[in-house]
Protein backbone atom coordinates (compact mmCIF):
# COMPACT_ATOMS: atom_id res chain seq x y z
CA UNK A 1 0.00 0.00 0.00
CA UNK A 2 1.69 3.46 -0.93
CA UNK A 3 1.86 6.14 1.49
CA UNK A 4 1.62 9.13 -0.44
CA UNK A 5 -2.09 10.24 0.59
CA UNK A 6 -1.39 10.52 4.27
CA UNK A 7 0.69 13.69 3.59
CA UNK A 8 -2.56 16.22 3.35
CA UNK A 9 -3.58 13.83 6.65
CA UNK A 10 -1.01 14.60 8.73
CA UNK A 11 -0.91 18.57 8.13
CA UNK A 12 -4.29 18.52 9.08
CA UNK A 13 -3.22 16.51 12.10
CA UNK A 14 -0.73 18.66 12.87
CA UNK A 15 -2.97 21.81 12.45
CA UNK A 16 -5.87 20.23 14.92
CA UNK A 17 -3.44 19.19 17.39
CA UNK A 18 -1.95 22.92 17.88
CA UNK A 19 -5.27 24.45 17.71
CA UNK A 20 -7.27 21.92 20.27
CA UNK A 21 -4.04 22.69 22.42
CA UNK A 22 -4.41 26.42 22.58
CA UNK A 23 -8.50 26.21 22.64
CA UNK A 24 -7.63 23.75 25.45
CA UNK A 25 -5.95 25.90 27.65
CA UNK A 26 -8.30 29.15 27.07
CA UNK A 27 -11.03 27.41 27.99
CA UNK A 28 -10.17 25.11 30.93
CA UNK A 29 -8.72 28.36 32.93
CA UNK A 30 -11.84 30.40 32.18
CA UNK A 31 -14.13 27.88 33.50
CA UNK A 32 -12.06 27.48 36.49
CA UNK A 33 -13.23 31.16 36.48
CA UNK A 34 -16.82 31.30 35.87
CA UNK A 35 -17.30 28.04 38.54
CA UNK A 36 -15.81 30.51 41.20
CA UNK A 37 -17.83 32.93 39.92
CA UNK A 38 -21.21 31.13 39.92
CA UNK A 39 -20.30 30.21 43.48
CA UNK A 40 -20.14 33.75 44.68
CA UNK A 41 -22.85 35.61 42.51
CA UNK A 42 -24.87 32.31 43.01
CA UNK A 43 -25.72 31.67 39.97
CA UNK A 44 -27.04 28.27 38.60
CA UNK A 45 -26.72 29.56 35.15
CA UNK A 46 -22.91 30.61 35.33
CA UNK A 47 -22.74 27.44 37.16
CA UNK A 48 -24.34 25.36 34.33
CA UNK A 49 -22.27 27.09 31.70
CA UNK A 50 -19.05 26.48 33.55
CA UNK A 51 -20.27 22.64 33.96
CA UNK A 52 -20.75 23.20 29.81
CA UNK A 53 -17.44 24.40 29.15
CA UNK A 54 -15.73 21.76 31.51
CA UNK A 55 -17.25 18.94 29.31
CA UNK A 56 -15.68 21.28 26.60
CA UNK A 57 -12.49 21.08 28.37
CA UNK A 58 -12.85 17.48 28.64
CA UNK A 59 -13.59 16.90 25.42
CA UNK A 60 -10.95 18.81 23.93
CA UNK A 61 -8.16 17.17 26.47
CA UNK A 62 -9.40 13.98 24.88
CA UNK A 63 -9.57 15.01 21.18
CA UNK A 64 -5.70 16.00 22.55
CA UNK A 65 -4.77 12.82 24.18
CA UNK A 66 -6.55 11.14 20.75
CA UNK A 67 -4.35 12.89 18.35
CA UNK A 68 -1.15 11.93 20.76
CA UNK A 69 -2.53 8.02 21.43
CA UNK A 70 -3.55 8.02 17.94
CA UNK A 71 0.40 8.94 16.57
CA UNK A 72 1.87 5.70 18.51
CA UNK A 73 2.72 2.91 16.41
CA UNK A 74 0.58 -0.15 15.24
CA UNK A 75 2.25 -2.87 17.42
CA UNK A 76 1.35 -7.02 17.16
CA UNK A 77 -1.36 -6.84 20.11
CA UNK A 78 -3.04 -3.69 18.33
CA UNK A 79 -2.88 -3.83 14.72
CA UNK A 80 -4.17 -0.21 13.99
CA UNK A 81 -1.87 1.31 17.06
CA UNK A 82 -4.14 3.46 19.71
CA UNK A 83 -6.44 5.24 16.52
CA UNK A 84 -9.72 3.47 18.26
CA UNK A 85 -9.10 5.51 21.56
CA UNK A 86 -10.46 8.86 20.61
CA UNK A 87 -13.64 6.66 19.75
CA UNK A 88 -13.37 5.32 23.00
CA UNK A 89 -12.66 9.15 24.56
CA UNK A 90 -15.79 10.52 22.76
CA UNK A 91 -18.42 7.84 24.22
CA UNK A 92 -16.83 8.90 27.83
CA UNK A 93 -17.53 12.52 27.38
CA UNK A 94 -20.88 12.15 25.60
CA UNK A 95 -21.99 10.13 29.12
CA UNK A 96 -19.84 12.82 30.71
CA UNK A 97 -22.18 15.56 29.26
CA UNK A 98 -26.13 13.93 30.03
CA UNK A 99 -24.70 13.64 33.38
CA UNK A 100 -23.80 17.28 33.83
CA UNK A 101 -27.16 17.75 31.56
CA UNK A 102 -29.32 15.32 34.78
CA UNK A 103 -27.38 17.46 37.40
CA UNK A 104 -28.46 20.46 36.12
CA UNK A 105 -31.99 19.85 35.85
CA UNK A 106 -32.21 18.71 38.98
CA UNK A 107 -30.69 21.74 40.81
CA UNK A 108 -33.28 24.16 38.29
CA UNK A 109 -36.41 22.00 39.70
CA UNK A 110 -35.89 23.44 43.58
CA UNK A 111 -34.81 27.14 42.30
CA UNK A 112 -37.77 27.48 40.42
CA UNK A 113 -39.81 27.28 43.48
CA UNK A 114 -38.16 29.86 45.52
CA UNK A 115 -35.44 31.45 43.54
CA UNK A 116 -32.38 33.01 45.24
CA UNK A 117 -30.96 36.03 45.87
CA UNK A 118 -28.37 36.42 42.89
CA UNK A 119 -25.37 39.09 42.35
CA UNK A 120 -26.43 39.64 39.10
CA UNK A 121 -23.54 42.69 38.11
CA UNK A 122 -21.02 40.03 38.63
CA UNK A 123 -22.98 37.19 36.96
CA UNK A 124 -23.82 39.96 33.81
CA UNK A 125 -19.64 40.44 33.83
CA UNK A 126 -18.73 37.06 33.82
CA UNK A 127 -21.30 35.92 31.35
CA UNK A 128 -19.94 38.71 29.24
CA UNK A 129 -16.40 37.64 29.34
CA UNK A 130 -17.29 34.02 28.77
CA UNK A 131 -19.46 34.99 25.43
CA UNK A 132 -15.99 36.48 24.25
CA UNK A 133 -13.47 33.57 25.55
CA UNK A 134 -16.50 31.23 23.00
CA UNK A 135 -15.98 33.79 20.44
CA UNK A 136 -12.30 33.35 20.46
CA UNK A 137 -11.87 29.89 20.51
CA UNK A 138 -14.48 29.08 17.77
CA UNK A 139 -12.39 31.30 15.79
CA UNK A 140 -9.19 29.61 16.69
CA UNK A 141 -11.18 26.61 15.90
CA UNK A 142 -12.75 27.78 12.83
CA UNK A 143 -9.16 29.02 11.07
CA UNK A 144 -7.01 26.21 12.26
CA UNK A 145 -9.20 23.31 12.16
CA UNK A 146 -10.50 20.61 10.41
CA UNK A 147 -13.94 21.04 11.64
CA UNK A 148 -15.56 19.47 8.79
CA UNK A 149 -14.38 15.94 8.85
CA UNK A 150 -12.79 14.88 12.37
CA UNK A 151 -15.40 14.08 14.65
CA UNK A 152 -13.32 14.68 17.22
CA UNK A 153 -12.56 18.24 15.96
CA UNK A 154 -16.19 18.49 15.43
CA UNK A 155 -17.57 17.25 18.45
CA UNK A 156 -15.28 20.28 20.10
CA UNK A 157 -16.28 22.41 17.93
CA UNK A 158 -20.40 21.95 18.37
CA UNK A 159 -19.45 22.13 22.30
CA UNK A 160 -18.04 25.49 21.87
CA UNK A 161 -20.70 26.77 20.20
CA UNK A 162 -23.48 25.63 22.05
CA UNK A 163 -21.25 27.51 25.18
CA UNK A 164 -21.83 30.80 23.57
CA UNK A 165 -25.41 30.21 23.45
CA UNK A 166 -24.90 29.18 27.35
CA UNK A 167 -23.49 32.38 27.98
CA UNK A 168 -25.78 34.37 25.62
CA UNK A 169 -28.21 32.71 27.96
CA UNK A 170 -26.67 33.71 31.26
CA UNK A 171 -26.23 37.27 30.02
CA UNK A 172 -29.93 37.82 29.22
CA UNK A 173 -30.97 36.07 32.42
CA UNK A 174 -28.69 38.61 34.40
CA UNK A 175 -30.55 41.70 32.56
CA UNK A 176 -33.96 40.20 33.34
CA UNK A 177 -33.04 39.76 37.45
CA UNK A 178 -31.66 43.55 37.17
CA UNK A 179 -34.33 45.48 35.30
CA UNK A 180 -37.58 43.07 36.11
CA UNK A 181 -36.41 41.97 39.18
CA UNK A 182 -37.31 37.81 37.59
CA UNK A 183 -35.45 35.66 39.70
CA UNK A 184 -36.46 32.63 37.53
CA UNK A 185 -35.04 33.90 34.41
CA UNK A 186 -31.27 32.12 36.20
CA UNK A 187 -32.78 29.17 36.39
CA UNK A 188 -34.40 29.01 33.05
CA UNK A 189 -31.12 29.78 31.43
CA UNK A 190 -29.90 26.89 33.26
CA UNK A 191 -32.55 24.36 32.25
CA UNK A 192 -32.05 25.45 28.28
CA UNK A 193 -28.20 25.25 28.79
CA UNK A 194 -29.00 21.56 30.23
CA UNK A 195 -30.90 20.91 27.39
CA UNK A 196 -28.19 21.93 25.12
CA UNK A 197 -25.40 19.75 26.70
CA UNK A 198 -27.97 17.21 26.70
CA UNK A 199 -28.39 17.17 22.91
CA UNK A 200 -24.84 17.15 22.23
CA UNK A 201 -23.95 14.80 24.77
CA UNK A 202 -26.52 12.45 23.34
CA UNK A 203 -25.48 12.64 19.43
CA UNK A 204 -21.57 12.23 20.72
CA UNK A 205 -22.54 9.19 22.54
CA UNK A 206 -24.47 8.21 19.22
CA UNK A 207 -21.74 9.19 16.74
CA UNK A 208 -19.42 6.68 19.05
CA UNK A 209 -21.00 3.76 19.03
CA UNK A 210 -22.23 3.84 15.64
CA UNK A 211 -18.08 3.47 14.99
CA UNK A 212 -17.44 1.27 17.98
CA UNK A 213 -20.36 -1.15 16.35
CA UNK A 214 -18.27 -1.32 13.28
CA UNK A 215 -21.55 0.65 11.33
CA UNK A 216 -20.43 1.80 8.15
CA UNK A 217 -19.42 5.25 8.00
CA UNK A 218 -21.60 8.25 7.44
CA UNK A 219 -20.01 9.66 4.70
CA UNK A 220 -19.58 6.38 2.69
CA UNK A 221 -22.18 5.56 0.54
CA UNK A 222 -22.46 1.39 0.31
CA UNK A 223 -24.10 1.11 -2.84
CA UNK A 224 -21.94 3.37 -4.82
CA UNK A 225 -19.22 1.86 -3.37
CA UNK A 226 -20.05 -1.38 -4.82
CA UNK A 227 -20.88 -0.31 -8.09
CA UNK A 228 -17.20 1.44 -8.37
CA UNK A 229 -15.66 -2.17 -7.81
CA UNK A 230 -17.96 -3.81 -9.78
CA UNK A 231 -17.31 -1.66 -12.81
CA UNK A 232 -13.77 -2.41 -12.78
CA UNK A 233 -12.78 -4.20 -16.24
CA UNK A 234 -12.02 -7.86 -14.97
CA UNK A 235 -14.09 -7.98 -11.76
CA UNK A 236 -16.81 -10.19 -11.99
CA UNK A 237 -18.64 -10.03 -8.83
CA UNK A 238 -18.22 -9.23 -5.23
CA UNK A 239 -19.22 -10.53 -1.89
CA UNK A 240 -18.51 -10.34 1.87
CA UNK A 241 -18.56 -7.05 1.91
CA UNK A 242 -17.51 -5.35 5.01
CA UNK A 243 -17.00 -1.31 5.06
CA UNK A 244 -16.04 0.06 9.10
CA UNK A 245 -14.25 2.92 10.40
CA UNK A 246 -11.08 2.57 12.26
CA UNK A 247 -11.00 6.61 13.62
CA UNK A 248 -12.63 9.42 12.27
CA UNK A 249 -11.38 10.04 8.71
CA UNK A 250 -9.54 6.68 8.14
CA UNK A 251 -11.87 4.45 6.79
CA UNK A 252 -11.63 0.28 5.46
CA UNK A 253 -13.18 -1.70 3.15
CA UNK A 254 -12.84 -5.48 2.82
CA UNK A 255 -14.30 -7.33 0.30
CA UNK A 256 -14.42 -10.96 -1.61
CA UNK A 257 -13.70 -10.46 -5.79
CA UNK A 258 -14.51 -12.98 -7.97
CA UNK A 259 -12.47 -12.72 -11.13
CA UNK A 260 -11.62 -14.41 -14.61
CA UNK A 261 -9.42 -17.49 -14.00
CA UNK A 262 -6.93 -16.78 -16.50
CA UNK A 263 -6.12 -13.10 -15.11
CA UNK A 264 -2.20 -12.80 -14.65
CA UNK A 265 -1.27 -11.49 -11.23
CA UNK A 266 0.65 -8.07 -12.38
CA UNK A 267 -2.75 -7.68 -14.37
CA UNK A 268 -4.75 -8.30 -11.45
CA UNK A 269 -2.87 -5.79 -9.22
CA UNK A 270 -2.96 -2.85 -11.59
CA UNK A 271 -6.93 -3.33 -11.26
CA UNK A 272 -6.56 -3.76 -7.80
CA UNK A 273 -4.24 -0.08 -8.14
CA UNK A 274 -7.24 1.41 -9.96
CA UNK A 275 -9.75 -0.27 -7.47
CA UNK A 276 -7.59 1.54 -4.44
CA UNK A 277 -7.35 5.30 -6.33
CA UNK A 278 -11.53 5.15 -7.15
CA UNK A 279 -12.38 4.37 -3.24
CA UNK A 280 -10.12 6.50 -2.05
CA UNK A 281 -11.87 9.96 -3.80
CA UNK A 282 -15.18 8.10 -2.03
CA UNK A 283 -13.58 8.39 1.34
CA UNK A 284 -12.05 4.87 2.09
CA UNK A 285 -8.22 5.18 2.61
CA UNK A 286 -7.82 1.08 3.50
CA UNK A 287 -8.94 -1.03 1.15
CA UNK A 288 -8.28 -5.14 1.26
CA UNK A 289 -9.60 -7.43 -1.53
CA UNK A 290 -9.63 -11.36 -1.76
CA UNK A 291 -9.37 -12.53 -4.86
CA UNK A 292 -10.98 -15.64 -6.35
CA UNK A 293 -12.14 -17.53 -9.31
CA UNK A 294 -15.68 -18.08 -10.10
CA UNK A 295 -14.91 -21.76 -8.90
CA UNK A 296 -14.02 -20.55 -5.89
CA UNK A 297 -17.42 -18.57 -5.18
CA UNK A 298 -18.90 -19.87 -2.62
CA UNK A 299 -22.29 -17.43 -1.93
CA UNK A 300 -23.85 -15.10 -4.26
CA UNK A 301 -24.53 -12.43 -1.58
CA UNK A 302 -22.93 -9.42 -1.05
CA UNK A 303 -22.52 -8.72 2.27
CA UNK A 304 -21.40 -12.00 4.13
CA UNK A 305 -23.82 -14.83 5.49
CA UNK A 306 -22.48 -15.64 9.42
CA UNK A 307 -25.49 -17.50 10.04
CA UNK A 308 -25.48 -21.57 9.69
CA UNK A 309 -27.76 -21.12 6.77
CA UNK A 310 -27.64 -24.15 4.08
CA UNK A 311 -26.07 -22.70 0.97
CA UNK A 312 -25.56 -24.85 -2.58
CA UNK A 313 -21.85 -25.05 -1.80
CA UNK A 314 -22.86 -28.08 0.74
CA UNK A 315 -24.26 -30.29 -1.98
CA UNK A 316 -21.07 -30.39 -4.49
Amino acid sequence: MAHNHNHSHDHAHGANKKVLFISFIIITCYMVIEAVGGFLTNSLALLSDAGHMLSDSISLGIALLAFIMGEKAASHSKTFGYKRFEILAAVLNGVTLILIALFIFYEAVERFSNPPQVATTGMLIISIIGLLVNILVAWIMMRGGDTEENLNMRGAFLHVLSDMLGSVGAIAAALLIMFFGWGWADPLASVIVAILVLRSGFHVTKAAVHVLMEGTPQNVNVDDVIDTIEKTKGIQSIHDLHIWTITSGFNALSCHAVVDNQLTIAESESMLRKIEHDLEHKGITHVTIQLETDAHQHDNSILCKTRNEPSHHHHH
